[in-house]
């Protein structure tokens, strides 16, 4: 039998509102707590695997063979349907993700502002705590916009002879004297042409849909800041719920509390009992709180990789070309000893501070080079 507790009451109600558990009965352990955290293993693990299957192309033989299966399976109208949507979504410039990130951002703050800003606020949390994730937002919506309406570095015909001379060609994965096929552009070292955007982009990272824009040399500072602001927001939040409910378990005694097990004997109530009231009692709080750790989980892990390819002065294109130029040289070598394949290195990295100047200063860092 679970404890009662008025969803209204406040700090002078929570202690009045704690019951004991009867010890004439049996409560149930609790089986959802092991479902949820089999759950979160096998999305771990499966998204681990995703990252280890990518380096090695295994995905690409994994997806090619689940492809095949289904085009047994599924309708050929079907399977074009599917196809043009999959095309419009990730290969065209169109708003749709940008209106779920807005769309998911609102839900879940309403659902903070609906449960946790009351309760916390009947519980005298501090209001610096509290208004965290709002401030976050606002910074959050500030460089989320900059980052979806800034020019990436888009090359024209009247800044491509000056972003020729920005950065050095290295002759592996950025030869001289290399004409984009598409824009009729000399390519300028450490560029890309999108054809999601159909364009070049000068220092391209990557086209990011749910920005609906590249990321580039002139946005690249915008984009680090929004998603180190949104990896923050969901923490906070987290952290937020998490006090919540530790203050209305310590406030309410709860872990004073027993129960009669299955044997007939008195326990103190565990943590599983203690989990399995709380999401009784809250489970919207409980649901938000789970939905914006594996946010922050996920954000988190795209952030360090983000901070490590600034730190690095990489971008996303040149690492995963770069990766894969390594296993081509690995599979080279094994097959043929004598050969002596170019190797890539990166050549744009000059310490820490002036990588991290070069991303939040571009404009100052490409007139220091072109001075030197």
């Amino acid at each position: 039998m679970p404890l009662e507790f008025p969803v209204n009451a406040g700090r002078r109600n929570v202690r009045a509102a704690r019951r004991k558990l009867p010890e004439t009965e049996t409560t149930p352990r609790m089986d959802f707590l092991v479902l949820f955290l089999f759950y979160l293993a096998l999305v771990l693990v499966g998204g681990a695997m995703i990252c280890v299957c990518s380096s090695t192309n295994c995905l690409k033989d994994l997806v090619r063979g689940g492809t095949q299966i289904f085009s047994c399976i599924i309708p050929e109208c079907l399977q074009r349907a599917m196809l043009s949507l999959l095309h419009y979504l990730f290969h065209t410039r169109n708003y749709t993700f940008v209106v779920l990130h807005l769309i998911l951002q609102g839900m879940v703050y309403t659902e903070y502002t609906w449960e946790i800003f009351g309760y916390c606020r009947d519980l005298d949390f501090s209001l610096c705590y509290v208004l965290l994730p709002y401030l976050l937002l606002i910074v959050n919506l500030v460089f989320f916009t900059l980052s979806s309406v800034t020019d990436p570095g888009t090359i024209t015909k009247a800044n491509e002879s000056l972003l020729l001379q920005v950065y050095e060609f290295d002759e592996v994965m950025f030869p001289k004297n290399v004409r984009c096929s598409t824009c009729n552009l000399r390519k300028p070292a450490r560029s890309k042409h999108c054809s999601v955007c159909d364009r070049c982009v000068h220092r391209f990272d990557h086209h990011c849909v749910w920005v609906n824009n590249c990321i580039g040399a002139w946005n690249a500072r915008y984009f680090l800041i929004y998603l180190l602001t949104l990896t923050a927001s969901a923490a906070a939040m987290a952290v937020v719920s998490t006090l919540f409910l530790v203050r209305v378990v310590v406030v309410s005694d709860l872990y004073l509390e027993t129960y009669v097990d299955d044997l007939g004997h008195s326990q103190v109530i565990d943590i599983f009992l203690l989990v399995q009231y709380l999401f009784l009692t809250f489970p919207r709080i409980v649901f938000l709180l789970g939905f914006v750790m594996m946010l922050s989980i996920l954000l988190g892990g795209f952030l360090c990789f983000a901070l490590y390819l600034a730190a690095t002065n990489q971008t996303t294109n040149e690492w995963y070309r770069g990766d894969r130029a390594w296993y081509q040289r690995c599979s080279q070598v094994a097959g043929a000893p004598s050969a002596e394949p170019q190797v890539y290195r990166n050549i744009h990295s000059h310490g820490l501070w002036s990588n991290l100047g070069e991303i939040f200063l571009p404009d100052a860092a490409h007139h220091e080079k072109k001075r030197t």
